[in-house]
């Protein structure tokens, strides 16, 4: 009965813990990025002008047509691999509800054009390192923390 008792105890424990570890890891989902503007973490989309791509911060993707569909990837396509994220222009995308902001993206690439740039913009954090290689390559210290 003892022997029960310590099973049945020890299996609530393993629950517990696992519980309690995925509680700790779904926190963490939906952070905005570093370079992203700040005032901002209950948005979910931003509009990369330069860029002409989308980032999801639920899902720490990008969002960017390829080829013939529109794909999510974790980084940028190559040709963009030198991009500083912290000074390029995010359109904070807080209107929008839904799952598929590509769907205004004609809308979006008209109004908010390569270039464009609204009211300034602070970033979340510092640069850690050049555009979108998160350490390689020189900081930018004329610029660093600030997005325009």
């Amino acid at each position: 009965m003892k022997a029960l008792k310590y099973l049945i105890l020890g299996i609530g424990l393993i629950f517990a813990s696992e519980a309690q570890a995925q509680l700790s890891v779904n926190l963490n989902i939906g952070t905005p990025p570093q370079w992203g503007p700040s005032g901002y973490s209950n948005v979910r989309y931003y509009y990369l002008p330069d860029v002409e791509a989308y980032y999801d911060v639920q899902s720490s993707n990008f969002i960017y047509y390829s080829g013939n569909s529109w794909v999510h990837r974790k980084q940028l396509p190559k040709k963009y691999r030198n991009y500083d994220l912290y000074n390029g222009y995010k359109v904070v995308m807080s209107d929008y509800r839904g799952k598929a902001p590509y769907t205004y993206y004609k809308e979006h690439k008209r109004k908010y054009a390569k270039g464009y740039r609204g009211e300034h913009q602070n970033t979340n954090g510092s640069r850690p390192g050049n555009g979108n290689n998160k350490s390689k390559g020189k900081s930018n210290s004329k610029h660093k923390g600030k997005n325009h």
